[in-house]
């Protein structure tokens, strides 16, 4: 039984032949662009069965009303040669024709996936996805649907003489799958239900021949008198609703077997249970048209028990409204009528009731959607202007624009956004992989890590067996990264490696500040508890920040019924000179101090004073090398004062990424430690701020801590005391 009745596959091979074909679907004003581009098919490929294709594929190109250069594209899509030639002579359907050829690289790569860990689901998405952001010209998925459903027509003709019935066999199943899992999910979301409809059909039927037959011989009709019966509805309705002055929108169409299969499935319903193969609608303009419509289809027609559906009154959860009501018909056949507005039908097929994405499920994408529906838009609007080229130009569409999508050399499609570059795709496949990434290929050649990736391409990355990031991929001006997740995964990493350095700070402070009380071996576990901590390096970590102060230190060393360890040592501390110096010589009386400009001593670095000729005595850093050629006898100890209750001043440099925002965030970090800033100076150089800042400090523990949290700032490359 031969269910489908579309136009069989085209197979005259004469050049005559083609041209009276097109001229019976192309409109009378349509320019000579068509036909130069089939006298040119013709030249290059002779009667061959791929010019009959090339015009089998114009032909239903034509049907979709997408303007003469898209027909002439279609013709030329098989035969193209010299770039510089096909756009002299042909132009824009020149570059239609290589955007079809180009499509050709995606067709086998659902069924070439070797990566068993993908999700064939959010796989084939990708895929589709793809192919809208691959092309400069929507009209080019239309001219490859277009060609696609010619092929599948194609398919069902019996095998020439000679040729392996199981090759054909493989061949049609292979052009199934492919329809079913890529091109006809296309052609329903874009809304090209015709073309849907059909390679849905033959999709099924190549697939599962036998479940095929036997809903096809459940169906006590053929096609064409389902047509014929829909027809008559329509006529019959339209008549009904013009009588009482209704002003009404009547469609209608028979089910395709696909179609009832899905349904059948989906809703676990036999071919009984079914009221919908044959479905009509009605969009009217008024809200209260839809339940006088549906009044008169009940005066007409006998309605079915249970089979009524109001979801004007109770929308769906997705805001799709309309009724629905099944009726006893003509010639006592079940037919369904939906009756909506037009406001409704409009939200149904471009709104978040989007009929698409309900047939296709999955996962929800807004932004996605939208640019669909905006598509969508462009597409109904054609039937009217088609052959304006102003119009063509909404056609060359950007929506899809901002992402690329390439694969991994298994298959997998990765969606990175647009300017993306190898480093980024590593770090999307796997942490680990960005981490280690050394070196990249693009399609087989080698490339720097800084290269910016385009659809399609199969990245391979090259790795180091233990590796970690560059600070240099950081760095906007050099081009390594450009997505907000390879960027944060790296700046994790670095973090993290920070974290290892605070741990050490802090284990060296605590054994420090242990061996200063005088407290022997002690239980870091049960320390890091009394300070609720859940794990010493946690604990260490927040001492070497300075989150743990020296009094919470104290409490926590105390052991139960033993007297709390001494804040500080039991030597009686020297007192701060009369001159207010922050500096106590032992042994010398109160003398005017000078803070060596060679090595800018700052507390609690080690020191020493020297007394110089004429200009009293000077402090230095202990490892200051202009005290290496002084004279030895001329040095003293020295010591920084203990009951320095002013703090003392600290310089410190900072470097990072120019951007607005960046001295606010640091002034916020040294305001919630509740420092004094002094000074501020800020130098913007290329793509970097310096800025200087002096601020007033009380005890090391208090610089470590704004140090490590001013380098977790947004964009700060290098933080340091100067």
């Amino acid at each position: 039984m031969n269910e489908i009745v579309r136009p069989r596959c085209y197979e005259a091979t004469d050049r005559e032949s083609a041209r009276q074909a097109l001229a019976r679907v192309l409109p009378v004003a349509e320019n000579d662009l068509p036909w130069r581009a089939l006298d040119y098919a013709y030249e290059r490929l002779g009667g061959s069965e791929a010019f009959a294709h090339s015009v089998g594929s114009a032909l239903i190109a034509a049907e979709l009303k997408v303007g003469a250069d898209a027909v002439a594209a279609a013709l030329l899509h098989a035969c193209l040669g010299d770039e510089a030639e096909m756009d002299e002579r042909f132009n824009s359907a020149a570059q239609l024709a290589r955007g079809v050829a180009a499509m050709a690289r995606i067709e086998s790569l659902a069924a070439t996936t070797t990566d068993k860990r993908i999700d064939p689901h959010a796989q084939l998405e990708a895929l589709r996805q793809m192919v809208l952001a691959m092309v400069e010209d929507i009209r080019v998925v239309l001219l490859k649907l277009a060609e696609r459903t010619h092929a599948l027509r194609c398919a069902a003709s019996p095998a020439p003489e000679g040729d392996d019935p199981d090759e054909r066999a493989a061949l049609r199943e292979a052009l199934g799958q492919q329809a079913r899992e890529l091109f006809a999910p296309l052609a329903n979301r874009l809304g090209v239900w015709q073309i849907k409809w059909e390679m849905e059909d033959w999709a099924f039927r190549y697939l599962e021949p036998e479940t095929y037959r036997t809903i096809a011989a459940q169906l006590d009709e053929k096609r064409a008198d389902r047509e014929a019966y829909i027809l008559g509805i329509i006529e019959r309705l339209k008549a009904e609703l013009a009588l009482h002055g209704i002003e009404a929108e009547v469609t209608g169409r028979p089910k395709h077997i696909a179609s009832i299969v899905n349904k059948m499935r989906r809703k676990h319903l036999s071919f009984e249970q079914l009221y919908d193969i044959r479905a009509v609608r009605v969009l009217v303009r008024q809200e209260i048209d839809c339940y006088t419509v549906l009044g008169l289809v009940h005066n007409l027609w006998q309605p079915i028990p249970g089979e009524f559906d109001d979801y004007i009154s109770q929308p769906k959860s997705n805001d799709y409204r309309s009724l629905h009501t099944a009726v006893i018909g003509p010639e006592d056949r079940a037919l369904e009528v939906q009756i909506r507005t037009f406001d409704m039908h409009r939200h149904a097929e471009l709104g978040v009731a989007a009929h698409w994405r309900y047939k296709e499920s999955g996962k929800q994408d807004a932004q996605y959607e939208e640019k669909i529906a905006w598509l969508r838009r462009i597409l109904e609007w054609k039937d009217d202007v088609a052959d304006s080229s102003e119009f063509r130009e909404q056609f060359k569409t950007e929506l899809f624009h901002d992402q690329v999508y390439v694969l991994t050399p298994q298959g997998r499609v990765v969606a990175l956004d647009r300017g993306a570059t190898p480093v980024d795709f590593a770090y999307a496949v796997h942490t680990d992989l960005g981490h280690r990434c050394r070196g990249a290929k693009v399609n087989g050649a080698m490339v720097p890590l800084n290269t910016v990736l385009d659809n399609s391409q199969r990245v391979e990355i090259v790795t180091a067996k233990e590796g970690t990031p560059s600070r240099d991929w950081l760095n906007p001006a050099l081009g390594y990264l450009a997505t907000h997740r390879a960027r944060s995964k790296v700046r994790a990493w670095f973090r993290q490696r920070d974290v290892g350095e605070q741990v050490n700070l802090g284990r060296s402070l605590l054994d420090k500040e242990l061996k200063r009380l005088g407290v022997g071996d002690v239980n870091h576990e049960k320390l890091a508890q009394r300070l609720k901590f859940s794990s010493v390096d946690e604990f260490f970590a927040a001492l070497g920040r300075g989150d743990v102060g020296q009094r919470d230190l104290v409490g926590a060393l105390q052991e139960p019924g033993k007297a709390p360890p001494a804040l500080a040592p039991t030597a009686k501390p020297r007192s701060r000179p009369g001159s207010g110096s922050p500096v106590v010589i032992p042994g010398l009386g109160d003398v005017p101090l000078t803070m060596a400009r060679c090595c800018k001593p700052r507390p609690p670095e080690a020191i020493v004073a020297y007394t110089t000729v004429g200009r009293g005595v000077t402090v230095h850093r202990a490892d200051c090398a202009s005290l290496r050629r002084a004279n030895q006898a001329r040095q003293m100890p020295a010591e920084w004062a203990l009951d320095l209750g002013t703090g003392f001043e600290v310089d410190i440099r900072l470097k990072a990424f120019d951007r607005q925002g960046l001295l606010r965030d640091v002034s916020d970090v040294i305001a919630k430690d509740k420092l004094d800033v002094l000074r501020v100076n800020t130098e913007t150089r290329g793509e970097y701020a310096q800025m200087q800042l002096t601020v007033r400090i009380k005890e090391l523990q208090q610089l470590s801590r704004l140090l490590a949290r001013l380098q977790h700032v947004q964009n700060v490359v290098e933080v340091r005391r100067s």
